[in-house]
């Protein structure tokens, strides 16, 4: 498992996009984990989200979305390089 955990939720609007591809093919040490319910009722029909190691990124489309988590990414691992 990865130093950044990427949470998406199974009906997340992100999921339009492979994201575990996407996210694990450019980051070796993320590691991307899908569950069933992330408890953030409502919010997975209306925009697309994800949490990065405990803090919620949400965008207005998935692409955009994805960006913004690379971005986060890239906080998490230079804080522990």
């Amino acid at each position: 498992m990865g130093i950044v955990v990427v949470e998406i939720c199974d009906s997340s609007l992100i999921n339009e996009l492979d994201v575990e591809a996407i996210i694990e093919s450019q980051y070796p040490d993320v590691a991307v984990l899908s569950n069933e319910c992330l408890s953030f009722c409502g919010m997975c029909a209306k925009r697309p989200y994800a949490i990065v190691n405990g803090k919620r990124i949400f965008a207005k489309t998935p692409e955009e979305c994805i960006e913004l988590i690379k971005e986060e990414i890239e906080k998490e691992l230079a804080f522990y390089q």
